[in-house]
This record gives C-alpha cells, sequence and structure tokens, in this order.
C-alpha cells in the first residue's frame, strides 16, 4: 500500500552552528561569534543571520563579517607531540601551560581534534578544516589511536582479550579494537591498545574497569599519521600527500561549480 509520508533527511554531520563555525575557522572566540551574529554583524551567501545556533557547512557557503568576506582557503593540518602537564585548549582558567603555548611560531589558527588530557603525552592533530576535523572525530569514520600505556599490576593475556571483547563503565560500553601486552610483571605492565571510537577518556576508563589503573599513557598514531622521532614539544605540518596516504576513507565535498 503506498503512503503519503515524506522521510525525514538525515541531518549532514558536516553542519556546525554558526558561531561554532566561526570559532573554528579562527575569526572570532566563541563569546565574541554569539555577539557578532546577535549584532547582526555576520552574513552567511549573502544574507544576515540572526541566530548564533543556525546550522551551515563553513566550506560550502561565503562568511562575512562586517561585509568583508573571510577567506577560508588552505586546509592546514600538523601534528603535535604535546607534553605531560599540557592542556589542549586555547587558554585555561587555573593558569596551567596549553598547547597553544607550543605553537606561538605558527601564524595560523588552529584547533585540535579531540583532545589529550593534562597527564597524558603524545600525538596531537590540529587543523583549520573544519569539515575534517569532523570527519576524524566521527565515531562513524572509525579512524584508529594507538596508545602506549603503563600500568599497574600484571596484565595477563586474559585482561587483553577483555579489553577486546569490552566493558561497561559508567553506563557507556567501551572496548579496544586491539590489545597486546608487551612486558608485565607484578608491579606494573606495558600494553599497546588501538581505539576507534574517541570517547572522553577512554583508554584511562578501560584499563581502570579491568583493574588496571594507568601511570603513563602515550599517543603514538592517529589514522596512519606517526609520532615518530617528534621530540616532545614539537610540532610539523603534514602535507597534501600524507593526508591523503593516512586517511584514505576521507572523501572531502567539494562546492559545485557556479553555473555559467
Amino acid at each position: 500500500m503506498a503512503t503519503t509520508a515524506k522521510r525525514r533527511a538525515a541531518p549532514d554531520r558536516n553542519t556546525v552552528s554558526l558561531e561554532r563555525a566561526l570559532s573554528k575557522l579562527g575569526l572570532a572566540s566563541r563569546s565574541q561569534a554569539h555577539a557578532l551574529v546577535l549584532e547582526g554583524r555576520v552574513s552567511v551567501g549573502g544574507r544576515i543571520v540572526l541566530d548564533p545556533s543556525a546550522r551551515i557547512v563553513p566550506e560550502r557557503v561565503t562568511i562575512t563579517i562586517d561585509g568583508a568576506v573571510q577567506d577560508k582557503s588552505g586546509r592546514i593540518t600538523i601534528v603535535l607531540h604535546k607534553p605531560r602537564g599540557y592542556v589542549t585548549t586555547r587558554s585555561d582558567p587555573e593558569g596551567r601551560k596549553t598547547v597553544y603555548d607550543l605553537l606561538a611560531d605558527l601564524p595560523e589558527r588552529v584547533v585540535p581534534v579531540g583532545r589529550l588530557d593534562l597527564a597524558t603525552s603524545g600525538l596531537l592533530l590540529l587543523t583549520n578544516d573544519t569539515q575534517f576535523g569532523n570527519w576524524l572525530t566521527d565515531p562513524h569514520s572509525a579512524v584508529p589511536r594507538v596508545y602506549l600505556a603503563t600500568v599497574e599490576g600484571r596484565a595477563t593475556p586474559d585482561i587483553a582479550a577483555q579489553l577486546t571483547t569490552g566493558v561497561v563503565a559508567g553506563g557507556e560500553r567501551l572496548r579496544a579494537s586491539s590489545a597486546v601486552v608487551r612486558k608485565a610483571s607484578m608491579r606494573e605492565s606495558h600494553l599497546v591498545l588501538t581505539l576507534e571510537q574517541g570517547k572522553n577518556r577512554e583508554v584511562r576508563r578501560l584499563l581502570a574497569a579491568v583493574g588496571h589503573p594507568v601511570t603513563q599513557l602515550r599517543r603514538v598514531q592517529f589514522g596512519g599519521v606517526e609520532l615518530g622521532t617528534l621530540g616532545p614539544g614539537k610540532w610539523r605540518r603534514l602535507s597534501d600527500d600524507e593526508l591523503s596516504d593516512a586517511f584514505p576513507g576521507y572523501q572531502p565535498r567539494r562546492r559545485a561549480p557556479k553555473p555559467k
């Protein structure tokens, strides 16, 4: 039997709020962006938008502030070796060091792709490409992250199997796609874990749930990008070729050509 009901279009995962887009593109802080929009100073596609929460795809529209077109061209993605003791925010109310203290000589504004907590070191990606960053952190993309973890106590092969089977912690199911015990003693063990979901403090929560709290954690790979010999506090740009090789599943959406 025919039906007249219309299916709702699935929401575009690349959309973000206008105020978030302005912040992600480095055009204003989140609070400044909110105020700019409410003051009627921001146009999208030639029309003034007064709702800071309006959803847009930044890569597909022309954004102007006070009539000036904002340049969004030029994708920049860098890999940073984040040391322990740094937070991944632009500023910190407690006065702690942030990863931006390490990027003083980078003229472009970039934002972290996900986060590493204060005590975790290792590979951190930062980019000015909102679409790319959203794809990397979307659980549907299942981009693998590889961690080296030092934990309390002797971790056995049964523990590794439990990590890949999964556990429930805080009402949320957590699991590693692979877990290998590299070294174990009664005092501590060393593991290599690969995860794909990117949930908050996922590695620490997962290992604590199986009775082996983390004492040291370092991320050494994100997709096909490896930390390698990059020293703590150092960073480098990733070329388009490197990014294509490292993330072959990413297909950036391009604007349709303007009619002639």
